[in-house]
């Protein structure tokens, strides 16, 4: 059975994510979308939250599943016999990132294919940074986030104020 990964840190998971996260759902009978640790990013979120969040976020899509994960991407991809791996693009500087990603993931699973998406028009402008640093100002990322993420974000207890 054919199962593709969607891996990323989801700090925190955005309507882009979601949009190729639904595209990908009609396209491919089975999805994982994998929540990366990534201390080295210092998230918002732990990663046992995202995972919730990601989870709630994409309850509604019977053909997908989420896990969190630790380790090595490539160790993910071969423990769960993936297919290929999905990753969204926004801009050119995206792609150089992710074609180097991929040549690597290529070699540390012997062989596995990365598919890039570009996002749908409307998310193109939109990252968990962007939504970060708004949301950090006190600025409204209602249109930007699921309604689970939006009320995550406002129930945060650290949230700094200027």
């Amino acid at each position: 059975m054919i199962t593709v990964i969607y891996p990323g840190t989801f700090d925190p998971i955005t309507n882009g994510h979601l949009d190729i996260i639904q595209r990908t759902a009609r396209l491919f009978p089975n999805v994982l979308v994998a929540v990366a640790s990534n201390p080295n990013k210092r998230p918002l979120f732990d990663l046992e939250t995202r995972v919730k969040l990601v989870k709630q976020a994409v309850a509604h899509l019977s053909n997908v599943e989420v896990v969190g994960f630790l380790d090595l991407l490539a160790d993910v991809v071969k423990e769960r016999q993936i297919t290929a791996i999905i990753r969204g693009v926004r801009s050119a500087s995206d792609f150089d990132y992710e074609l180097q990603l991929a040549h690597l993931n290529r070699l540390l699973t012997e062989g596995v294919e990365s598919l890039f998406f570009p996002p749908s028009e409307r998310w193109s402008y939109v990252s968990s940074t962007m939504v970060r640093e708004i949301h950090l100002h006190h600025g409204d990322v209602s249109k930007l986030v699921p309604e689970v993420v939006l009320h995550a974000l406002n129930n945060r207890k650290n949230r700094p104020h200027f």
